[in-house]
């Protein structure tokens, strides 16, 4: 059950893409703009009018509050203080968590509510402009959707370095670091939810036609791109600490790889044709690439420590490669900000800020040092393979909220009536 309808891309203009969305350190396809629906229309006679006023609030507040705010919310402007303290990304969140348990009163145990309301979505990864279903779990994976994204967003914000109090290079601090690895763990426990728990409930059918925005292949990217720059954040840390071993560096870094791979496996056949869709192709296969320059870099380094010919031998290749994968690197990077909407890196810093130095450097020395010692075809020979480490970076359990007891009140109204009618008739 669920009807859905998908209003092609030409259709109007609900969809407003910007044309450039400044710097990015974590590329947020757009986001998904709920519209309008009538709860009165579609609800009236089956809940009380103070559920269905509540509902209405709720999702009212959501409505206009993502409208005013999804045209620049993926610009790298600087949230500000709102009247309540908190930033508008905050302030939104707050909204849909508000939202969602009261929303879940449609779903508790299978109740028909479910299909009596059409949710509409203005989409951006998907050629259809706009996708409605009269199916209440479209509107819950759709929330969840919405959630994950506003937290990319915030991750966005607090990993652009700033200029620091002493005029050095402008720097992301350690407590925005460490604060944006909890951001994307929590962002990947609702893309998590939302795969596990949320698309099973909806029919197969409807699963096929929902936009690819929600497709399942790009949920999981999503997910998988959250603990990669999760990994990202870690390794960069792990480079600053006097205390973090090679054997650790390589690891993080080695995992980084699985986790960008896993993504991009996931989303690399995926109908992702328009501006935000392609871009977001391109943001992962640059990461991938980038994660490779760094796991061969520290691969390289733990083989030179080898005292055999061999190992040097590996050393050399697996430098080689991970200096060929840092240029291919750039040329990606150059191609994925160029792809409308428009980008643009922030000033390097972190993993890729430490490697653009000691990649270069370190690989045309361990060539120059060994071209003696070695053969060119020793020394070109094929990369040695990277370590499989297990991924250790977990999306936070995220469960989804029991309906609000608000449902319980409207449930003890429903039988006062009926006992009320079957008075009546007595």
């Amino acid at each position: 059950m669920g009807c859905l309808v998908s209003t092609p891309k030409d259709s109007g203009g609900n969809r407003r893409r910007p044309g450039n969305i400044g710097e990015v350190s974590v590329y947020v396809p757009g986001l998904r703009i709920p519209k309008s629906v009538d709860f009165f229309q579609s609800l009236s006679g089956h809940l009380s009018k103070t559920l269905v006023e509540r509902l209405t609030a709720l999702r009212t507040r959501i409505v206009v509050m993502a409208g005013q705010e999804a045209p620049t919310i993926t610009r790298t402007r600087r949230k500000t203080a709102t009247q309540h303290g908190g930033s508008t990304l905050a302030d939104l969140h707050q909204a849909l968590e508000d939202y969602l348990p009261v929303l879940l009163g449609l779903v508790t145990d299978g109740s028909q509510l479910q299909y009596k309301v059409q949710f509409i979505w203005v989409n951006q990864e998907d050629d259809a402009e706009e996708t409605a279903m009269f199916n209440a779990w479209y509107e819950v994976l759709s929330v969840l959707h919405l959630m994950a994204m506003l937290l990319l967003s915030q991750a966005n914000l607090l990993l652009l370095p700033r200029t620091s109090a002493d005029g050095y290079q402008p720097k992301v601090s350690e407590e925005s670091r460490r604060a944006s690895i909890d951001i994307f763990l929590k962002a990947a426990g609702y893309l998590d939810c939302a795969v596990r728990h949320v698309l099973p409930q909806l029919p197969s059918e409807l699963r096929r036609n929902l936009p690819v925005d929600l497709a399942e292949g790009v949920l999981r990217a999503l997910c998988l791109q959250a603990l990669g720059q999760g990994v990202d954040i870690q390794l960069g840390m792990a480079i600053d600490s006097t205390k973090a071993t090679l054997a650790v560096k390589r690891r993080l870094a080695c995992e980084m790889v699985k986790y960008w791979q896993q993504a991009q496996d996931n989303i690399m056949n995926l109908p992702l044709s328009n501006g935000w869709g392609e871009k977001h192709r391109l943001f992962i296969k640059w990461k991938y690439i980038e994660a490779k320059a760094a796991a061969y870099y520290y691969h390289g380094l733990i083989l030179d420590e080898g005292n055999t010919e061999k190992s040097h031998g590996m050393a050399v290749a697996a430098f080689q490669a991970a200096d060929e994968y840092f240029k291919e690197s750039k040329r990606a990077c150059e191609v994925f900000n160029a792809a409308h909407p428009l980008s643009r890196n922030p000033p390097l810093w972190g993993t890729m800020k430490y490697l653009s130095e000691k990649i270069p450097k370190d690989t045309s020395s361990k060539v120059r040092i060994n071209r003696d010692l070695y053969s060119y075809e020793k020394i070109m020979e094929t990369a040695p393979t990277l370590p499989d480490f297990a991924l250790a970076l977990k999306p936070d359990e995220y469960q989804l909220p029991p309906a609000d007891p608000s449902w319980n009140e409207n449930v003890q109204l429903s039988h006062i009536g009926i006992n009320q009618v079957n008075h009546d008739k007595r």
